[in-house]
């Protein structure tokens, strides 16, 4: 039980073992579900189930009914005012970013908004372009695209930009499709794959190649685009070398319109708190430098490059090019899956700060759809903007009517007074992307406090951000996402195994190497696994503890065995013999090559042990004699720490089951503690466990095992000399605890010896074994424990003769 003491707890139960627990505390059978139980489950239908399947794929049906007119109505009304106005100038700018005409960026403004407000779950994003998809749909559009084939005559401008159309709705319509697929098949978790610093550092990239991008109408240079990888460095070498050609009209705009948003926005920033809504700084100098340049004319006095006519009206369906379907697959999935975990990533933010639930699959399929609507009707890529997003939230949006009002605002700019832009400047439309991407652009200050943090997930931004800005952002993203895998591959492959110790004599146990109030027994070693054990890692595992416990028993095991083979043969031609009062081993010379024992096969090396045909038993600690080198073993428990390890597979577990027996061959008991619910189950079904490998090793915590062991080995100590009877045999061990003498010795020649106590009166060595081999059955245990009481050392003679006497046996 436990007793509450201060701010200490005493408890007090039972060292348990699994066994041992199990038989006390009966578990509760549960029935586990088969695959035919769940198939059963998932066609079963109910008025309940079918009536949650259509509110789940059309959400609208839930929360439209329960709309608070009065409370919400004005709310989402002044909200979807500001937010139109703010996607009206985002499409705009947009459309550039995918080497578009300006007014298509309205489609994208627009026909995703109507298929989110039907099909979404959040309700405070804003749906509609963003900058990064639309920098991903414009390198598919360079790369399919052969802008240098518009100076020759088979080719019109025009006819240029509605291949520049077809190729940007067919991609986007592909992405929308793979994003339909995805959430019918329930896969909305191939979002954890993205961390954040992977999306931070390939958000970062993105924003770089954006900023390249728009050089050319900040400039106004007649770039044509480069196909990746490194079309950043093309782009940056064709706008050097037209350079000199630079509109200073459009350059000075934007670099003013540049000055005024990053100024606002750090304003809108730093005094969120007591602003009612942000500045919307985008609307008022989009006004401004509309109404400047048509009133100074600034398209015929310094050939500025404006956004000129707009298209009116709705476009038909576009016709799609199934070349591009084949040509950009990839592109597409990338596009697909970076739209949506932004998209999700913003959602899930509002969502928990206004505590409602939204669902990952039916938002994979929200999108989809509104990107499909989107490509039919001559859009590109829609997710969601964080900026348009903090406009429709800060303003008091409350649903995605919000968003519906704002579609309206963008319908009523593309059927009526999209005529009133005209004459803004490219430029200024350059300068309104870059000013968007602020927050983007300081990500940079992630690196410092991610290498203070993690230096795996700084690694993972830095080598994003690279492959991003280097090899485009398609490219960039595979190889990113290959990379952050590789990490985790690597820290699984190669975890930082710990040796465990006692503190303070609690059943606290922590990294020795962090205390120093530890306490370690004995002759015990813990060694605690942080990760599954799998087959890539089992390897590095089965090395790692050998080096923490000092020994490789497969090694030591295969010494004992050759060992005995050369002992049998000493006691064979008797260089080895037991006498009624000793052991007596007479050495011709010193021979310690193993070379007669090079061709035994390893499957008799491996075997366990076996002194059944000798008249003794071997200590394998003590001293042996010095043409048989054996390596000392001073520990005698293992502990395996497994709490962290929630799976194993089938690879490691076979390695796991050799490396145990070969432990417990050489005598060290191994436990396992820790071991996860269904653990066993498992390895009862994989036939873990033999005559070797028992049920009887594992513990529910390492204070269990360590209290155990202790217990054991307090009960089989005894006083020094004090024989101890082996259970199921009749055999008794005699420690004397002593070492062996005159273990310094001079190489001679081998000589003819006489395998006698006479050959003492030789000057030749002799070694004896008493300390060293146990004693079988051939001695009464009353002769024994009179020996070992009355045993005594015979000094050493000048013949170099050892011999450790025991009192005659009077009953024999």
């Amino acid at each position: 039980m436990v007793e509450p003491v201060g701010n200490q707890y005493v408890v007090a139960r039972p060292v348990y073992s699994e066994n041992s627990f199990g038989e006390e505390h009966k578990k509760v059978h549960r029935y586990h579900k088969t695959f035919l139980d769940h198939l059963r489950v998932c066609f079963r239908c109910s008025p309940q189930k079918a009536k949650n399947i259509a509110t789940g794929l059309l959400p609208i049906t839930s929360w439209l009914p329960a709309y608070r007119i009065k409370e919400w109505l004005l709310s989402d009304f002044v909200s979807g005012i500001s937010t139109g106005l703010v996607a009206v100038l985002q499409g705009l700018a947009f459309a550039l970013l995918v080497n578009v005409r300006p007014g298509y960026g309205l489609y994208a403004a627009f026909f995703p908004v109507i298929g989110y407000f039907l099909f979404g779950t959040s309700r405070h994003i804003s749906v509609g372009p963003f900058p990064l998809l639309s920098i991903m749909v414009g390198e598919v559009v360079t790369k399919l695209v052969d802008e240098e084939s518009v100076g020759n005559s088979t080719l019109t401008s025009t006819a240029l930009d509605d291949e520049k159309i077809q190729v940007a709705a067919t991609v986007t319509l592909l992405a929308g499709i793979l994003q339909l697929l995805l959430g019918a098949l329930q896969v909305g978790f191939v979002i954890i794959y993205l961390s954040h610093s992977l999306i931070s550092g390939f958000t970062t990239g993105a924003a770089i190649q954006v900023v390249v991008s728009q050089l050319k109408f900040i400039f106004q240079l007649p770039v044509t685009g480069c196909k990746e990888p490194f079309a950043i460095f093309c782009t940056l070498g064709k706008i050097g070398g037209q350079i000199t050609n630079t509109n200073i009209a459009d350059l000075v705009t934007a670099l003013i319109i540049l000055v005024i948003v990053f100024v606002v926005k750090e304003i809108n920033e730093r005094y969120k708190t007591k602003l009612p809504v942000p500045i919307p700084i985008e609307l008022f100098v989009t006004v401004v430098a509309t109404g400047i340049s048509y009133a100074c004319n600034f398209k015929e006095k310094f050939q500025v490059d404006v956004i000129g006519q707009l298209e009116k009206g709705f476009k038909p369906p576009v016709q799609l090019d199934m070349r591009v379907f084949q040509s950009c697959v990839g592109e597409a999935f990338s596009i697909a899956i970076v739209g949506f975990a932004i998209a999700f990533s913003v959602a899930k933010v509002y969502s928990i700060k206004y505590d409602y639930p939204i669902n990952g699959n039916q938002e994979l399929i929200a999108f989809g759809l509104s990107n499909i609507f989107c490509g039919a009707f001559s859009g590109f890529a829609a997710s969601t903007s964080l900026s348009r997003s903090g406009v429709q939230e800060s303003t008091g949006g409350k649903t995605q009517v919000a968003g519906l009002l704002s579609a309206v605002i963008v319908m009523i700019v593309i059927l009526a007074i999209g005529f009133l832009l005209e004459s803004l400047q490219k430029s200024v439309l350059a300068a309104l992307a870059l000013g968007n991407l602020k927050g983007m652009l300081m990500q940079f200050r992630e690196i410092g406090i991610l290498w203070k943090k993690d230096k795996y997930d700084c690694m993972i931004w830095v080598v994003t951000f690279l492959c991003t800005v280097i090899l485009g952002l398609a490219i960039g993203l595979g190889v990113s996402i290959g990379f952050e895998l590789l990490t985790i591959v690597f820290r699984t492959q190669f975890p930082k195994f710990t040796l465990l110790a006692n503190i303070g004599r609690s059943n606290i146990y922590k990294n020795r190497k962090d205390y120093v109030d530890i306490y370690e027994p004995e002759g015990v070693k813990i060694f605690s696994c942080p990760v599954p054990i799998f087959f890539a890692n089992i390897d590095f595992f089965q090395d790692k503890l050998i080096t923490a416990v000092g020994f490789n028993p497969l090694r030591v095991l295969r010494k004992r065995n050759k060992a005995l083979r050369k002992i049998r043969k000493m006691l064979k031609k008797g260089e080895l013999q037991m006498t009624p009062k000793s052991f007596i081993c007479t050495v011709n010379g010193l021979n310690e090559s193993d070379e007669e024992l090079d061709n035994n096969t390893i499957e008799e090396l491996d075997q366990p042990t076996n002194t059944a045909d000798l008249p003794f038993q071997i200590d394998w600690n003590a001293e042996l004699p010095p043409n048989i080198i054996v390596p000392r073993i001073d520990v005698h428990s293992l502990i395996l720490d497994f709490t962290a390890v929630s799976f194993f597979d089938v690879s490691a577990l076979r390695v796991l089951k050799a490396t145990l027996k070969d432990f417990i061959r050489v005598d060290v008991d191994v436990y396992i503690v820790g071991a996860q619910d269904g653990f066993l189950d498992k390895l009862e079904r994989c036939a873990f466990f033999d005559e070797e490998i028992k049920t009887s090793m594992f513990f529910l915590s390492i204070h269990d095992a360590v209290l155990h062991i202790l217990v054991k080995k307090n009960g089989d100590c005894s006083p020094k000399f004090k024989p101890m009877k082996e259970m199921g045999s009749s055999d008794y061990i005699i420690n004397t605890n002593g070492e062996l003498r005159n273990r310094a010795y001079t190489v001679r020649p081998p000589l003819s010896l006489s395998p006698c106590m006479s050959a003492a009166t030789e000057n030749h060595q002799h070694f004896h074994f008493l300390n060293t081999f146990r004693l079988k059955s051939s001695t009464c245990e009353r002769c024994c424990v009179t020996s070992s009481r009355d045993s005594e050392r015979s000094k050493s003679t000048g013949t170099g003769l050892t011999v450790l006497r025991i009192v005659s046996c009077t009953h024999l």
